[in-house]
Protein backbone atom coordinates (compact mmCIF):
# COMPACT_ATOMS: atom_id res chain seq x y z
CA UNK A 1 0.00 0.00 0.00
CA UNK A 2 1.34 3.51 -0.95
CA UNK A 3 1.75 6.19 1.67
CA UNK A 4 -0.81 8.05 -0.41
CA UNK A 5 -3.21 4.55 0.18
CA UNK A 6 -2.34 4.60 3.90
CA UNK A 7 -2.62 7.94 4.79
CA UNK A 8 -6.22 8.07 2.45
CA UNK A 9 -7.23 4.87 4.92
CA UNK A 10 -6.27 6.89 7.85
CA UNK A 11 -8.31 9.69 7.45
CA UNK A 12 -11.30 7.83 6.74
CA UNK A 13 -10.81 5.97 10.10
CA UNK A 14 -10.73 9.31 11.81
CA UNK A 15 -13.95 10.39 10.43
CA UNK A 16 -15.45 7.09 11.57
CA UNK A 17 -14.11 7.74 14.70
CA UNK A 18 -15.41 11.23 15.02
CA UNK A 19 -18.87 10.29 13.74
CA UNK A 20 -18.56 7.80 16.53
CA UNK A 21 -17.69 10.54 19.41
CA UNK A 22 -20.61 12.92 18.21
CA UNK A 23 -22.88 10.30 18.41
CA UNK A 24 -22.14 8.85 21.49
CA UNK A 25 -21.43 12.61 23.38
CA UNK A 26 -23.93 14.34 25.45
CA UNK A 27 -26.59 16.14 23.56
CA UNK A 28 -26.65 20.17 24.59
CA UNK A 29 -23.63 18.80 27.18
CA UNK A 30 -22.22 22.82 28.28
CA UNK A 31 -19.29 22.44 30.00
CA UNK A 32 -16.83 24.86 31.87
CA UNK A 33 -17.12 28.57 31.02
CA UNK A 34 -20.33 27.50 28.40
CA UNK A 35 -22.10 26.04 31.47
CA UNK A 36 -22.55 29.31 33.28
CA UNK A 37 -24.01 30.89 30.11
CA UNK A 38 -27.73 32.78 30.85
CA UNK A 39 -31.52 32.48 30.27
CA UNK A 40 -31.04 32.97 26.55
CA UNK A 41 -29.04 29.98 26.24
CA UNK A 42 -31.55 27.64 28.61
CA UNK A 43 -33.52 24.90 26.70
CA UNK A 44 -35.05 21.97 27.96
CA UNK A 45 -32.47 18.83 27.33
CA UNK A 46 -29.62 21.09 27.84
CA UNK A 47 -26.90 19.23 29.99
CA UNK A 48 -24.42 21.43 32.11
CA UNK A 49 -21.43 20.43 34.09
CA UNK A 50 -19.65 23.00 36.36
CA UNK A 51 -16.51 21.80 38.20
CA UNK A 52 -14.65 23.85 40.90
CA UNK A 53 -11.96 23.99 38.70
CA UNK A 54 -14.42 26.14 36.28
CA UNK A 55 -14.54 29.22 38.70
CA UNK A 56 -13.24 32.18 37.95
CA UNK A 57 -11.14 34.54 39.76
CA UNK A 58 -13.13 36.88 42.38
CA UNK A 59 -14.20 39.85 40.77
CA UNK A 60 -13.17 38.68 37.26
CA UNK A 61 -16.49 40.65 36.39
CA UNK A 62 -18.25 43.31 38.17
CA UNK A 63 -20.40 42.74 41.23
CA UNK A 64 -23.94 44.36 40.07
CA UNK A 65 -27.85 44.67 40.74
CA UNK A 66 -29.85 43.47 37.78
CA UNK A 67 -33.72 42.74 39.52
CA UNK A 68 -36.08 41.71 37.98
CA UNK A 69 -39.37 43.37 36.71
CA UNK A 70 -42.08 41.15 37.41
CA UNK A 71 -45.00 41.45 34.45
CA UNK A 72 -48.25 39.47 33.30
CA UNK A 73 -47.75 36.57 31.40
CA UNK A 74 -47.58 37.21 27.34
CA UNK A 75 -50.81 36.03 26.07
CA UNK A 76 -50.47 32.58 25.06
CA UNK A 77 -46.78 31.66 26.93
CA UNK A 78 -46.23 28.85 28.84
CA UNK A 79 -43.57 27.48 29.98
CA UNK A 80 -41.22 25.18 27.79
CA UNK A 81 -40.60 21.00 28.17
CA UNK A 82 -38.86 18.49 26.89
CA UNK A 83 -40.48 16.36 23.61
CA UNK A 84 -42.35 14.20 24.57
CA UNK A 85 -44.07 16.22 27.85
CA UNK A 86 -46.59 18.34 28.52
CA UNK A 87 -47.20 21.30 30.88
CA UNK A 88 -50.24 22.87 32.39
CA UNK A 89 -51.67 25.41 34.27
CA UNK A 90 -52.74 23.93 36.96
CA UNK A 91 -54.06 26.70 39.79
CA UNK A 92 -53.65 30.20 39.42
CA UNK A 93 -54.76 33.15 41.79
CA UNK A 94 -53.43 32.15 44.78
CA UNK A 95 -50.94 34.15 47.42
CA UNK A 96 -47.39 33.87 46.60
CA UNK A 97 -47.42 30.13 46.80
CA UNK A 98 -43.73 28.70 47.40
CA UNK A 99 -43.20 25.12 49.05
CA UNK A 100 -45.32 22.53 48.43
CA UNK A 101 -46.05 18.68 49.73
CA UNK A 102 -48.07 16.06 48.69
CA UNK A 103 -49.80 14.11 51.61
CA UNK A 104 -50.20 10.81 50.74
CA UNK A 105 -53.89 10.45 50.32
CA UNK A 106 -52.81 12.94 47.26
CA UNK A 107 -54.11 16.29 48.59
CA UNK A 108 -51.72 18.78 47.87
CA UNK A 109 -50.26 21.57 50.32
CA UNK A 110 -49.21 24.83 49.72
CA UNK A 111 -47.51 27.58 51.56
CA UNK A 112 -49.07 30.26 51.26
CA UNK A 113 -45.93 32.21 53.01
CA UNK A 114 -47.10 36.42 52.68
CA UNK A 115 -50.45 35.35 53.62
CA UNK A 116 -49.69 33.36 56.72
CA UNK A 117 -51.23 30.18 56.05
CA UNK A 118 -51.00 26.70 54.49
CA UNK A 119 -53.86 26.26 51.53
CA UNK A 120 -54.71 22.30 50.52
CA UNK A 121 -55.79 21.98 46.90
CA UNK A 122 -57.69 18.29 46.34
CA UNK A 123 -57.98 16.83 42.61
CA UNK A 124 -58.16 13.58 41.64
CA UNK A 125 -55.44 11.49 40.23
CA UNK A 126 -55.30 12.67 36.37
CA UNK A 127 -57.36 15.49 36.71
CA UNK A 128 -56.13 18.59 35.08
CA UNK A 129 -57.67 21.29 37.90
CA UNK A 130 -58.20 20.98 41.75
CA UNK A 131 -61.68 19.98 42.26
CA UNK A 132 -61.54 21.70 46.14
CA UNK A 133 -59.63 24.11 47.68
CA UNK A 134 -59.37 25.06 51.16
CA UNK A 135 -57.49 27.05 54.05
CA UNK A 136 -55.96 24.24 56.34
CA UNK A 137 -54.31 26.39 58.61
CA UNK A 138 -54.03 30.22 58.68
CA UNK A 139 -52.17 32.73 61.29
CA UNK A 140 -48.83 31.36 61.15
CA UNK A 141 -45.76 33.21 60.36
CA UNK A 142 -44.15 33.11 57.28
CA UNK A 143 -44.67 29.04 56.90
CA UNK A 144 -42.44 27.71 54.70
CA UNK A 145 -41.58 24.15 55.11
CA UNK A 146 -44.37 21.39 55.47
CA UNK A 147 -43.21 17.78 56.85
CA UNK A 148 -46.43 14.90 57.77
CA UNK A 149 -45.64 12.85 60.53
CA UNK A 150 -44.78 10.14 60.93
CA UNK A 151 -43.71 8.72 57.58
CA UNK A 152 -46.33 6.28 55.99
CA UNK A 153 -50.10 5.94 54.69
CA UNK A 154 -51.46 7.58 57.77
CA UNK A 155 -49.78 10.64 59.43
CA UNK A 156 -51.17 11.92 62.47
CA UNK A 157 -49.56 15.59 62.35
CA UNK A 158 -49.01 18.24 59.57
CA UNK A 159 -45.51 20.30 61.13
CA UNK A 160 -44.80 23.69 59.64
CA UNK A 161 -41.87 25.94 59.48
CA UNK A 162 -42.50 29.31 60.40
CA UNK A 163 -39.37 31.76 60.20
CA UNK A 164 -39.31 31.60 63.56
CA UNK A 165 -40.81 28.55 65.18
CA UNK A 166 -41.45 24.93 64.10
CA UNK A 167 -45.14 24.37 64.79
CA UNK A 168 -47.25 21.03 64.28
CA UNK A 169 -51.51 20.46 63.47
CA UNK A 170 -53.22 17.25 64.08
CA UNK A 171 -54.00 15.71 60.50
CA UNK A 172 -55.81 12.71 59.55
CA UNK A 173 -55.83 11.46 56.17
CA UNK A 174 -58.34 13.45 54.07
CA UNK A 175 -58.70 16.54 56.55
CA UNK A 176 -59.11 20.14 54.87
CA UNK A 177 -58.98 21.95 58.03
CA UNK A 178 -57.11 21.91 61.15
CA UNK A 179 -58.85 20.70 64.11
CA UNK A 180 -57.15 22.07 66.61
CA UNK A 181 -54.89 24.94 67.45
CA UNK A 182 -50.77 24.80 66.69
CA UNK A 183 -48.86 23.32 69.41
CA UNK A 184 -45.14 24.93 69.28
CA UNK A 185 -42.52 22.62 69.22
CA UNK A 186 -39.36 24.73 68.72
CA UNK A 187 -40.47 27.79 70.40
CA UNK A 188 -37.37 30.16 69.14
CA UNK A 189 -35.69 30.16 65.58
CA UNK A 190 -33.14 32.47 64.64
CA UNK A 191 -34.88 35.34 63.17
CA UNK A 192 -34.13 38.18 60.46
CA UNK A 193 -31.74 38.01 57.68
CA UNK A 194 -32.56 34.57 55.49
CA UNK A 195 -36.17 33.85 56.74
CA UNK A 196 -37.21 30.45 55.08
CA UNK A 197 -37.25 27.29 57.36
CA UNK A 198 -37.58 24.03 55.37
CA UNK A 199 -38.00 20.86 57.42
CA UNK A 200 -37.60 17.16 56.34
CA UNK A 201 -37.94 13.93 59.43
CA UNK A 202 -35.50 11.01 59.14
CA UNK A 203 -37.00 7.92 57.29
CA UNK A 204 -37.09 6.12 60.90
CA UNK A 205 -39.01 9.02 62.37
CA UNK A 206 -36.29 9.75 64.76
CA UNK A 207 -34.88 13.04 63.86
CA UNK A 208 -36.19 16.35 62.64
CA UNK A 209 -34.32 18.39 60.55
CA UNK A 210 -34.82 22.14 59.90
CA UNK A 211 -32.83 24.42 57.78
CA UNK A 212 -31.94 28.00 58.74
CA UNK A 213 -30.03 30.35 56.90
CA UNK A 214 -27.49 33.20 57.49
CA UNK A 215 -28.30 36.73 58.42
CA UNK A 216 -26.09 37.92 56.35
CA UNK A 217 -24.42 37.47 53.07
CA UNK A 218 -21.11 36.56 53.85
CA UNK A 219 -20.89 37.40 57.71
CA UNK A 220 -20.32 40.58 57.59
CA UNK A 221 -19.69 42.24 61.03
CA UNK A 222 -19.94 38.83 62.62
CA UNK A 223 -17.67 39.57 65.51
CA UNK A 224 -14.53 37.71 66.96
CA UNK A 225 -14.93 34.29 68.55
CA UNK A 226 -15.06 34.23 72.12
CA UNK A 227 -12.07 33.38 73.91
CA UNK A 228 -9.90 33.59 70.78
CA UNK A 229 -9.45 31.88 67.43
CA UNK A 230 -7.46 28.64 69.02
CA UNK A 231 -10.09 28.54 72.37
CA UNK A 232 -12.77 28.66 69.51
CA UNK A 233 -11.77 26.25 67.02
CA UNK A 234 -10.44 23.35 69.25
CA UNK A 235 -14.36 24.22 71.02
CA UNK A 236 -17.12 24.76 68.93
CA UNK A 237 -18.55 22.58 65.90
CA UNK A 238 -16.67 22.76 63.02
CA UNK A 239 -17.07 25.96 61.37
CA UNK A 240 -19.32 27.11 63.60
CA UNK A 241 -20.03 30.94 63.71
CA UNK A 242 -21.03 33.16 66.97
CA UNK A 243 -23.01 36.65 67.65
CA UNK A 244 -25.78 37.30 65.63
CA UNK A 245 -25.03 33.96 63.50
CA UNK A 246 -24.90 31.68 66.05
CA UNK A 247 -27.69 28.29 65.27
CA UNK A 248 -27.71 29.98 61.52
CA UNK A 249 -26.13 28.81 58.11
CA UNK A 250 -26.99 25.35 59.17
CA UNK A 251 -29.41 22.60 59.17
CA UNK A 252 -30.33 21.93 62.76
CA UNK A 253 -31.83 18.59 64.42
CA UNK A 254 -33.98 18.17 66.74
CA UNK A 255 -35.95 14.93 68.26
CA UNK A 256 -39.21 15.35 66.97
CA UNK A 257 -40.90 16.81 70.11
CA UNK A 258 -38.62 19.46 69.42
CA UNK A 259 -36.06 18.82 72.03
CA UNK A 260 -32.35 17.91 71.78
CA UNK A 261 -31.04 20.54 69.69
CA UNK A 262 -27.90 19.82 67.36
CA UNK A 263 -25.91 21.28 64.97
CA UNK A 264 -26.49 18.71 61.98
CA UNK A 265 -24.52 20.01 59.09
CA UNK A 266 -22.60 24.05 59.34
CA UNK A 267 -21.27 26.39 57.12
CA UNK A 268 -24.41 26.23 54.06
CA UNK A 269 -25.21 29.74 53.82
CA UNK A 270 -28.91 29.57 52.85
CA UNK A 271 -30.02 25.74 52.42
CA UNK A 272 -33.40 26.82 51.46
CA UNK A 273 -35.30 23.45 50.19
CA UNK A 274 -34.70 19.94 52.20
CA UNK A 275 -35.55 16.93 50.81
CA UNK A 276 -34.98 13.24 51.32
CA UNK A 277 -33.34 11.13 48.87
CA UNK A 278 -35.02 7.42 48.45
CA UNK A 279 -32.53 6.15 50.31
CA UNK A 280 -32.79 8.19 53.31
CA UNK A 281 -29.88 10.63 52.62
CA UNK A 282 -31.00 14.49 53.22
CA UNK A 283 -30.15 17.09 50.78
CA UNK A 284 -29.71 20.88 50.56
CA UNK A 285 -31.07 23.52 47.86
CA UNK A 286 -28.80 26.41 48.45
CA UNK A 287 -28.54 29.62 47.68
CA UNK A 288 -24.84 30.61 47.94
CA UNK A 289 -22.94 34.40 48.50
CA UNK A 290 -23.08 37.02 46.39
CA UNK A 291 -21.00 40.35 45.52
CA UNK A 292 -18.14 38.58 43.69
CA UNK A 293 -19.22 38.36 40.36
CA UNK A 294 -21.57 36.85 37.52
CA UNK A 295 -19.95 33.50 38.05
CA UNK A 296 -19.27 33.49 41.70
CA UNK A 297 -20.23 31.72 43.75
CA UNK A 298 -22.38 28.69 42.42
CA UNK A 299 -25.58 28.08 43.85
CA UNK A 300 -25.56 24.01 44.44
CA UNK A 301 -27.86 20.82 45.12
CA UNK A 302 -26.02 18.72 47.27
CA UNK A 303 -25.93 15.66 50.11
CA UNK A 304 -25.91 16.95 53.28
CA UNK A 305 -23.32 14.90 55.47
CA UNK A 306 -23.81 15.10 59.27
CA UNK A 307 -20.98 17.13 60.78
CA UNK A 308 -20.16 18.30 57.57
CA UNK A 309 -18.85 21.75 56.82
CA UNK A 310 -19.62 23.69 53.34
CA UNK A 311 -17.40 26.84 53.92
CA UNK A 312 -19.38 29.93 54.61
CA UNK A 313 -18.64 32.20 55.36
CA UNK A 314 -14.78 31.51 55.14
CA UNK A 315 -14.54 29.51 52.06
CA UNK A 316 -16.34 28.12 49.03
CA UNK A 317 -16.90 25.30 46.93
CA UNK A 318 -13.83 23.46 49.04
CA UNK A 319 -10.79 25.50 49.50
CA UNK A 320 -11.23 29.01 47.48
CA UNK A 321 -10.86 31.18 50.19
CA UNK A 322 -13.44 34.40 50.11
CA UNK A 323 -11.55 37.15 50.23
CA UNK A 324 -13.66 39.34 52.19
CA UNK A 325 -12.58 36.98 55.16
CA UNK A 326 -8.85 36.59 53.93
CA UNK A 327 -6.76 35.17 56.68
CA UNK A 328 -9.79 34.63 58.79
CA UNK A 329 -10.13 30.78 59.50
CA UNK A 330 -7.02 29.05 57.91
CA UNK A 331 -7.75 25.79 59.99
CA UNK A 332 -10.83 25.27 58.03
CA UNK A 333 -9.20 25.25 54.79
CA UNK A 334 -8.63 21.44 54.22
CA UNK A 335 -12.42 20.60 56.32
CA UNK A 336 -14.62 22.25 53.53
CA UNK A 337 -16.97 19.43 52.00
CA UNK A 338 -17.23 20.11 48.32
CA UNK A 339 -20.68 20.34 47.22
CA UNK A 340 -22.44 17.92 44.90
CA UNK A 341 -23.73 19.42 41.82
CA UNK A 342 -22.45 23.17 41.22
CA UNK A 343 -25.41 25.73 39.39
CA UNK A 344 -24.49 28.68 37.37
CA UNK A 345 -24.35 31.12 39.80
CA UNK A 346 -27.27 33.70 41.12
CA UNK A 347 -29.45 31.29 40.25
CA UNK A 348 -31.27 30.96 43.65
CA UNK A 349 -32.26 27.39 43.84
CA UNK A 350 -34.99 27.05 46.60
CA UNK A 351 -37.68 23.91 46.32
CA UNK A 352 -36.25 20.18 46.19
CA UNK A 353 -38.08 17.01 45.53
CA UNK A 354 -36.55 13.18 44.00
CA UNK A 355 -38.89 11.84 41.11
CA UNK A 356 -40.41 8.30 42.56
CA UNK A 357 -43.33 8.48 40.63
CA UNK A 358 -44.32 6.23 37.80
CA UNK A 359 -45.34 8.78 34.76
CA UNK A 360 -42.21 10.30 33.72
CA UNK A 361 -40.18 7.69 31.86
CA UNK A 362 -38.17 5.18 34.04
CA UNK A 363 -34.74 6.98 33.36
CA UNK A 364 -36.10 10.10 35.52
CA UNK A 365 -37.03 8.08 38.52
CA UNK A 366 -34.49 8.71 41.56
CA UNK A 367 -33.85 11.95 40.03
CA UNK A 368 -33.88 15.54 41.72
CA UNK A 369 -36.08 18.32 40.76
CA UNK A 370 -34.90 22.35 41.40
CA UNK A 371 -37.16 25.19 41.41
CA UNK A 372 -34.73 28.00 40.82
CA UNK A 373 -36.08 31.07 41.80
CA UNK A 374 -33.69 33.61 39.28
CA UNK A 375 -31.11 36.18 40.09
CA UNK A 376 -30.44 39.48 41.34
CA UNK A 377 -26.62 40.15 41.32
CA UNK A 378 -26.02 38.91 37.05
CA UNK A 379 -25.53 41.49 34.68
CA UNK A 380 -27.25 37.99 32.65
CA UNK A 381 -30.12 36.67 34.39
CA UNK A 382 -29.90 32.95 35.63
CA UNK A 383 -32.15 30.69 36.96
CA UNK A 384 -35.99 30.89 36.54
CA UNK A 385 -36.60 27.70 35.60
CA UNK A 386 -36.71 24.08 37.16
CA UNK A 387 -33.72 21.76 36.29
CA UNK A 388 -33.27 17.98 36.78
CA UNK A 389 -30.31 16.74 38.71
CA UNK A 390 -28.86 13.66 37.58
CA UNK A 391 -28.11 10.34 39.60
CA UNK A 392 -26.71 7.62 38.37
CA UNK A 393 -27.11 4.56 40.84
CA UNK A 394 -28.32 7.10 43.32
CA UNK A 395 -25.13 9.13 43.31
CA UNK A 396 -24.84 12.38 41.91
CA UNK A 397 -22.72 12.56 38.27
CA UNK A 398 -22.36 16.44 38.83
CA UNK A 399 -24.51 17.21 35.84
CA UNK A 400 -27.87 19.00 35.91
CA UNK A 401 -30.31 19.87 33.16
CA UNK A 402 -32.78 22.41 31.91
CA UNK A 403 -36.55 20.61 32.17
CA UNK A 404 -38.49 23.63 32.16
CA UNK A 405 -37.76 27.07 30.98
CA UNK A 406 -39.55 29.94 29.71
CA UNK A 407 -40.76 32.40 32.19
CA UNK A 408 -38.34 34.90 30.87
CA UNK A 409 -39.47 37.45 28.73
CA UNK A 410 -36.27 39.59 28.21
CA UNK A 411 -33.22 41.30 30.02
CA UNK A 412 -35.35 43.27 31.93
CA UNK A 413 -38.69 41.11 32.18
CA UNK A 414 -39.79 38.19 33.83
CA UNK A 415 -43.25 36.71 33.77
CA UNK A 416 -42.80 33.63 36.73
CA UNK A 417 -40.82 32.66 39.52
CA UNK A 418 -40.69 29.17 40.43
CA UNK A 419 -40.19 27.96 44.09
CA UNK A 420 -41.62 25.06 44.97
CA UNK A 421 -41.71 21.13 42.98
CA UNK A 422 -43.77 18.09 44.38
CA UNK A 423 -44.06 14.94 42.85
CA UNK A 424 -48.43 14.56 42.73
CA UNK A 425 -50.00 11.03 43.62
CA UNK A 426 -49.95 10.52 40.04
CA UNK A 427 -46.67 11.00 39.10
CA UNK A 428 -47.06 14.71 38.15
CA UNK A 429 -44.32 17.02 38.32
CA UNK A 430 -46.22 20.25 40.12
CA UNK A 431 -44.49 23.49 40.10
CA UNK A 432 -45.46 26.31 42.07
CA UNK A 433 -44.49 30.25 41.04
CA UNK A 434 -44.88 33.20 43.26
CA UNK A 435 -44.81 36.23 40.46
CA UNK A 436 -48.18 35.19 39.52
CA UNK A 437 -49.59 33.16 42.21
CA UNK A 438 -49.66 30.12 39.78
CA UNK A 439 -48.94 26.06 40.05
CA UNK A 440 -47.81 24.14 36.97
CA UNK A 441 -48.53 20.49 36.45
CA UNK A 442 -46.36 18.54 34.16
CA UNK A 443 -46.93 15.10 32.87
CA UNK A 444 -45.41 13.07 30.34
Amino acid sequence: MSRRSIQLFMMILGCFAAADRAATAEPGLLEGKEAFGSWQSDKPGTVRLIRPIDLPEPGATPSVANVSHIVARPAGAVPLVPPGFKIDLFAEGLSGPRIIRVAPNGDIFVAETRAGRIRILRAADGASKPTATEIFASGLNRPFGIAFFPAGSDPRWLYVANTDSVVRLAYHSGDLKASGPAEVVVARLPTGGHGTRDIVFTPDNARMLVSVGSASNVGEGMGKPPGGLETWSSQAPLGAAWGYETDRAAVLSFDPDGKNQKLYATGIRNCVGLALQANGTPWCSTNERDGLGDDLVPDYVTRIRENAFYGWPWYYVGGHEDPRHAGGRPDLKDKVTVPDVLLQAHSASLGLVFYEGSNFPADYRGDGFAAEHGSWNRSKRTGYKVVRIRLKDGVPTGEYEDFVTGFVVNDKQVWGRPVGVAVAHDGALLISEDARGTIWRVTH
